[in-house]
């Protein structure tokens, strides 16, 4: 028996579509919280070019191949769905049901399944059909606008707003919402619809809430949480490195203004006209001394201030790296799987599925020996 998950999920068959981006990350989510989950790979890969063996987004998978445009392809995918709790696509509306394996196809073989749907303007309106990617889609939901200083273009936050928060995330917790009404007493499966734009935008529930209180106003670099007020962003130090300020509260603040050394230097921080002076003070004295030295002045305080770490240096923080927060499985070393669960925890128990790697052992536990590759003698 294959190597399978010990997580709150494990028994839970799925079965994923190939393609790029939130799709994968979810599959992958899924998994590691102990599902087993068998990727349908198309030949010829899936124009991404990322090399299989780092693909992280297809840890603790496994991957068969099967030709969608081929005679038998549509029929093994139905196969596999039939046996199946999920299956998650994420190509345009109608794809799926043109290749024979849309929701009426598998829902008529597996009642019960979850069929999860991934886009970025979901399955439905005048966008539905077009080509778009995570810039877009948060841009058009007002949640990029916000996002950056007031006299520059937005920033662009990776594709971490949009394709894995607004996306994959409310595709998993869509999917586990369906799963638990499919197993209830006079459940069944449905169609789960999960649209980037739509999760975007329920990402800034609270910031509309704020907005229409008065609390929030409707321009990037104006606002406490986005940049706008001096006690919650970033400061160069002398380095060229950065340190991040949170110090919302009033004893968090104190705090902070104590151990940067300019208690009785600075207005009072409800003095909303001098703002700027007091950006500029702590601007002025993080630039005294490096990063290092800022974060050692600041371990162990409530002040609310971190180091502002790359990627790489991300593993080696202390408190990460006390909790596990990244493991090293193959070689590489990623972020585990998280949340944590007392009674089954998840774990990175395989590494990148290649690319119908698994065929065979999928075959075997699925128990469908349609899917084995032919022998040299039977063909």
């Amino acid at each position: 028996m294959a190597a399978m998950g010990n997580g709150p999920l494990a028994g839970v068959r799925v079965v994923e579509l190939a393609g790029i981006g939130p799709g994968p990350f979810a599959a992958m989510l899924l998994a590691d919280l102990g599902a087993d989950v068998v990727r349908v790979d198309r030949p010829g890969g899936s124009g991404l070019s990322i090399d299989p063996a780092y693909d992280l987004t297809n840890r603790n998978k496994r991957s068969v191949l099967i030709d969608l445009k081929a005679a038998d392809g549509p029929g093994q995918v139905l196969d596999l769905a039939e046996r199946a709790d999920v299956l998650i696509e994420g190509y345009r509306p109608g794809v799926a049901e043109r290749l024979g394996v849309g929701p009426q196809q598998c829902l008529a073989r597996n009642p019960s399944l979850v069929y999860g749907r991934m886009t970025g303007w979901g399955q439905e309106g005048p966008l539905a059909q077009r080509a778009g990617h995570d810039i877009a889609y948060i841009a058009v939901t007002g949640t990029l606008g916000m996002i950056g200083k007031p006299d520059e273009p937005p920033a662009v936050p990776a594709n971490l707003v949009g394709d894995y928060a607004g996306g994959s995330l409310y595709l998993v917790v869509g999917v586990l919402a369906a799963l638990q009404h499919a197993r209830s007493e006079g459940g069944s499966g449905q169609v789960v619809d999960a649209a980037i734009v739509d999760g975007a935008a329920h990402l800034a529930t609270m910031i509309h809430g704020m907005m229409a209180a008065g609390g929030w106003q409707d321009r990037r670099g104006a606002n406490l949480l986005d940049g706008g007020c001096p006690f919650y962003g970033n400061y160069e130090t002398a380095d060229g490195q950065y340190m991040a300020v949170g110090a919302l509260e009033q004893q968090f603040y104190d705090e902070f203004i104590e151990l940067l050394g300019i208690k009785d230097e600075v207005p009072a921080r409800k003095d909303f006209a001098r703002w700027d002076e007091l950006r500029a003070a702590v601007a002025a004295r993080f630039k005294t001394g490096t990063r290092e030295e800022w974060t050692a002045v600041f371990e162990g305080s409530d002040a609310c201030v971190a180091p502002v770490l790359s990627l790489r240096e991300a593993p080696s923080h202390p408190h990460l790296a006390a909790r596990g927060t990244f493991v090293d499985h193959g070689g590489l070393t990623q972020p585990a799987p998280a949340p944590r669960f007392s009674a089954t925890p998840g774990s990175v128990y395989r590494s990148p599925a290649r690319p119908g790697a698994d065929t065979a052992e999928v075959a075997r536990d699925w128990d469908l020996p349609g899917l084995e590759p032919a022998k040299e003698g039977d063909r």
